[in-house]
């Protein structure tokens, strides 16, 4: 899962801070952290951080992303999800992995299980079971 740990100050290519606001459409190839506001779409390559201050209206898409903040739209993340207590989502989801802490708040439909590969989305034989002759 994204984590704090895993963006190095050395691997962040936007931080759109607590005093900055957006309108329209924000594109990236880096990790984005999100303190402030964006209206329109947000979408990276990489990993997105949205922070507990955070106020997002708009579709969101990235590789991984750990949201405590607010976000009005659909989200689309590749990978890991990981949604903080803190977090008020209004919105469709889909993402391969999704991790909810207790107290985060969400409205909207959640699919889970994207890749091809994943178990989920593995067929599982029915078991069938074997009846004792009397």
């Amino acid at each position: 899962m994204l984590g704090k740990k895993e963006i190095k100050d050395n691997d962040i290519d936007s931080v759109i801070g607590s005093t900055v606001k957006i309108e329209g459409n924000f594109s990236g190839k880096g990790d984005v952290i999100v303190e402030g506001v964006v209206n329109g779409s947000l979408k990276t390559t990489k990993n997105l951080s949205v922070g507990e201050g955070a106020k997002i209206t708009a579709n969101v898409a990235s590789k991984n992303a750990l949201i405590a903040g607010v976000i009005t739209g659909d989200i689309h993340i590749e990978d890991n999800l990981e949604i903080l207590a803190t977090a008020i989502i209004e919105g469709n989801i889909e993402t391969d992995t999704l991790s909810i802490a207790p107290g985060a708040q969400l409205s909207g439909n959640i699919k889970t299980a994207l890749k091809k590969d994943s178990v989920a989305q593995k067929t599982v034989p029915t078991l069938e079971t074997e009846e004792k002759p009397e």
